[in-house]
């Protein structure tokens, strides 16, 4: 009887000190988290993501793809408790930066994840540079945890598609109304797409955040800004670059000289 009793109360502590004790829990400042019960996200009614501002940017087809449910959020601070059936899966919605180029799933392409390339309309293909920042969206945690089997590879493949279609499709806007010395700009740089792409990075940048906007609804990760630094063709055509643009500079120079 007394060989009972004892694993009994060695029961009853080692349950104390697992469950009761251990169930205790934080979450930092730059945390939020989801708890499941049985294995099943607590859910806030029958709300989807479709019912927040962030759905505003899907396309009428993918609204149905990405109907994910809204969950609820535990803020930072604590201690909070859990029961031995439910689990705490925490998150770091702090902003992050990544190289564009970086492939999750194979380091090592694209020169180690630091030059992406990409073929412009002209099919020329060269040789992209720059950073994106990103942080996982509070308001579709669904998404990132359990929607999606690993988001990063998601969202680095959704920014490339996009960035690699633009680079395609590309053309520096013109002005009809243009005269003189700007007018042989066009004319003599006119097809010469790295020109135009160079000149124009910001213009690229801001189409790429916008046509990103429907990321957090998709994967639950914010693409907050791109920043593309460089576009370097290879180096016979760079070289071949050098000398339109000398040739350019030069047309230009005389048509001023002569107009004053």
């Amino acid at each position: 009887m007394s060989c009972f009793l004892g694993v009994i109360i060695g029961f009853l502590g080692w349950f104390i000190v697992r469950y009761i004790l251990f169930g205790f829990y934080t979450v930092d400042q730059n945390e939020r988290a989801v708890k499941t019960i049985f294995g099943r996200a607590e859910r806030i009614g029958n709300k989807t993501i479709l019912d927040d501002p962030i759905a505003e940017k899907l396309r009428p087809q993918e609204r149905e793809r990405y109907n994910y449910p809204q969950v609820r959020v535990i803020q930072p601070g604590g201690p909070y408790f859990k029961w031995p059936w439910e689990k705490i899966h925490k998150v770091s919605v702090a902003t992050q930066t990544i190289n564009m180029a970086f492939d999750p799933e194979a380091p090592e392409a694209n020169k180690g994840g630091t030059t992406l390339e990409a073929v412009t309309k002209d099919q020329l293909n060269t040789g992209l540079e720059g950073q994106i920042r990103y942080r996982v969206s509070e308001h579709n945690l669904y998404a990132y945890l359990f929607g999606v089997k690993n988001p990063i590879v998601h969202i680095m493949g959704y920014f490339v598609s996009i960035l690699r279609e633009r680079i395609a499709s590309y053309e520096a806007p013109r002005r009809a109304e243009l005269t003189g010395a700007d007018a042989v700009e066009l004319s003599v740089m006119a097809g010469v797409s790295i020109n135009d792409l160079r000149k124009n990075l910001r213009d690229i940048n801001e189409h790429m955040d916008r046509e990103c906007h429907s990321s957090a609804a998709r994967y639950g990760i914010v693409l907050d800004a791109s920043l593309i630094t460089g576009i370097d063709p290879p180096r016979d055509v760079e070289s071949a670059l050098a000398a339109i643009n000398t040739a350019h500079n030069q047309v230009s120079s005389d048509i001023s000289l002569a107009q004053a």
